[in-house]
C-alpha cells in the first residue's frame, strides 16, 4: 500500500523545478505539509483544494517519514 501511495507523489524537472509534487500537479509536498504544520486539517484541505484527494495526504505523510528517516541527516543552514 505504501508504494501505491508513493506513486502520487511525482518529480518532474518541469513542474515546479523538478520539487516533489502531488501527482504531477503544481502542489508540492512542502505545500501541503506546511498546511498541515499551520493547522489545516484533512477535511479543510479538501474543501479549500477540491483536487486534492484523500490519499494525496496520505502520500505526502508517507513521503515526509520516507525523508526524514534517511540514513545521512544534514543541519538546516540558518
Amino acid at each position: 500500500m505504501n508504494e501505491k501511495l508513493l506513486s502520487r507523489i511525482t518529480l518532474n524537472s518541469k513542474v515546479c523545478k523538478g520539487k516533489p509534487t502531488i501527482r504531477n500537479m503544481r502542489f508540492t509536498v512542502a505545500q501541503m505539509l506546511e498546511l498541515m504544520a499551520g493547522g489545516m486539517n484533512i477535511k479543510e484541505i479538501l474543501e479549500d483544494y477540491p483536487y486534492i484527494e484523500k490519499e494525496d495526504i496520505w502520500a505526502c505523510l508517507w513521503y515526509a517519514a520516507r525523508i526524514a528517516n534517511a540514513q545521512t541527516v544534514l543541519p538546516l543552514a540558518s
